[in-house]
């Protein structure tokens, strides 16, 4: 029923047991979230969403509202951990726009609560005295090895950045043109009452400006449509997959596979290929709901031993696309927890087994064939620095600028060196990377 007045107090109570089991037992916040709710079911929708939207608000601003408690609340860090979080989500709150007596009201502080709740932007200021990395690691709540790796990335564009990647992302969907074109798409969303809009840079995308529960639509269960956010949309449209012989290295549950088979027109084969059979069973679901009938779908052993799984499509595919596992910088603001787990020695290890996968991958490609490198990273390191690696060491690659697939107008706003970069702050996106490297016939 709409209208119904929430149940702060019921919401708070479920937001502070997911926060909790994300920051004090470790869990992925998707998941703690998951079983927080799946227990609440006197929850109705709004409340859960609300539960969801603030837990996340938290943990992007984790080590500001952690500073700002600091500075705002005397003996702060004597409390118990249970009054600290609910504190935490107070801050949280004030910082996303909420009135601070309202919250107040709301979480069953006292009324003087609100008093230094209402002066948070004077300690913010206290930020301004301190150096630039530390103040921009605490401003884009990241840790303080990695706000200097993006202060090097993005210089003055950092705190537009920060604020980008402690924002909450768009609901963004790719039609599948399988089914529908994206006006179709559209006009059937407006039937179930979801207004949306055309995303500005990918030619599938639509914006969705209702909330909802997409998976409860007609047009999802119909297959029109896959959540996939617009920059990896643009990864997918360098492939430019041709109807014959691809492959999708590094799978997942699919979402850029069901893209390349929409490029095919469900003709040729697309191998999807992952190490995790759970998510290749979920693309298998996809792909049905889809109408995709062209995907072979293979698990591959972790490690050294994929290379025998793999000698069958040696020299064999026109494209290979490696999505590689990475540090996911990119979708900090989607999963908001991810940044607290990031650890320098976890990022050399992100970059030494991406450097393998491509050197593994690459086999596949047929000469005149190309390689496609993607990740979600923000990090040179992980991204131009893995390609002039493996261009290093494999003479027989060589990159080509991405504009063909693109297109002038499109490439111009989205590429650095002939190579697709997107940021948050800049074009609306999760932050991407991808690279066009083509076998010398």
């Amino acid at each position: 029923m709409k209208g119904r007045p929430q149940r702060e107090d019921l919401i708070a109570q479920a937001c502070l047991e997911a926060y909790g089991a994300v920051r004090h037992e470790g869990r992925l916040a998707d998941r703690a979230l998951d079983f927080v709710l799946r227990r609440a079911r006197h929850l109705y929708s709004q409340e859960r969403r609300a539960v969801a939207e603030r837990v996340y608000a938290l943990l992007r601003r984790q080590r500001l509202v952690d500073f700002l408690a600091g500075q705002a609340v005397k003996g702060f860090e004597r409390l118990s951990s249970s009054q600290q979080d609910l504190l935490r989500l107070a801050i949280a709150r004030v910082l996303e726009g909420e009135e601070p007596s309202r919250v107040v009201q709301g979480l069953g502080l006292t009324g003087k609560d609100a008093e230094w709740l209402r002066g948070l932007d004077g300690h913010r200021e206290k930020l301004q005295r301190l150096p630039r990395a530390a103040r921009f690691a605490i401003e884009a709540s990241v840790p303080d090895f990695l706000a200097k790796k993006l202060l090097d990335e993005v210089g003055d564009e950092a705190d537009a950045l920060a604020e980008a990647m402690n924002t909450r992302a768009p609901l963004t969907v790719r039609t599948n043109t399988l089914q529908v074109t994206r006006e179709e798409l559209a006009a059937q969303l407006a039937k179930e009452d979801v207004e949306s809009r055309p995303t500005a840079l990918s030619p599938f995308g639509l914006f969705l400006e209702t909330r909802v529960n997409v998976f409860s639509l007609q047009a999802f269960k119909a297959g029109l449509f896959e959540v996939q956010d617009e920059g990896s949309q643009l990864l997918g449209m360098l492939v430019d997959a041709p109807p014959r012989k691809v492959v999708d290295a590094c799978a997942g549950a699919g979402g850029k596979t069901l893209q390349l088979a929409a490029q095919m027109k469900n003709r040729g084969e697309v191998y999807a290929l992952d190490v995790d059979e759970r998510r290749l069973g979920e693309l298998k679901l996809r792909a049905r709901r889809a109408g995709v009938h062209n995907v072979r779908v293979q698990a591959i052993p972790p490690g050294a031993e994929a290379e025998a799984a793999l000698e069958k499509l040696w020299g064999a595919a026109e494209r290979v696309l490696v999505d590689a596992p990475c540090s996911g910088t990119g979708t900090f603001r989607r999963k908001p927890d991810g940044r607290y787990r990031l650890t320098e020695a976890g990022l050399a290890e992100h970059v030494e087994r991406q450097k393998t996968l491509l050197g593994r991958f690459s086999k596949l490609v047929k000469p005149g064939g190309r390689l496609v490198y993607g990740t979600c990273s923000l990090l040179a390191e992980e991204d131009e620095g893995v390609v002039k690696d493996f261009v290093a060491s494999h003479p027989d690659f060589e990159v080509v600028p991405a504009t063909p697939w693109l297109g002038e107008a499109l490439a111009e706003r989205t590429t650095r060196d002939g190579m697709l970069r997107l940021y948050p702050h800049r074009h609306g996106t999760d932050g991407f990377f991808g690279a066009v490297l083509k076998r010398r016939a």
